[in-house]
């Protein structure tokens, strides 16, 4: 049986949209996580440890950082330093860096 260009298409994109929901789905990061603790996650910026963290500075946030791939208005979203996890949007970690 041959496979025609629309019955492929349809079978992509139906694909398409099921990751879509899985992405929902992932789970948060866990701030006492090794890889958390160890860049100094916080699901809450304004808990930032300021004292180990100089580089923190009011406003920072995961949502405004140049690594976070979840939308503005999402609250949370991926972030390339934890696969497979979610950010709070209000997050931050000590790999915070500027949007460009």
């Amino acid at each position: 049986m041959r496979t025609t260009r629309r019955v492929f298409l349809m079978t992509v994109i139906a694909g398409t949209a099921g990751s879509g929901v899985t992405a929902f789905a992932q789970a948060m990061v866990d701030e006492k996580s090794p890889q958390a603790a160890a860049l100094g996650y916080v699901a809450d910026a304004t808990k930032a440890d300021v004292k180990r963290y100089l580089k923190y500075a009011a406003g920072q946030m995961c949502a405004n950082c140049a690594l976070y791939q979840g939308k503005a208005t999402d609250a949370a979203g991926g972030c390339p330093l934890f696969a497979g996890k979610q950010v709070s949007a209000k997050g931050w970690c000590s790999a915070w860096a500027k949007k460009g």
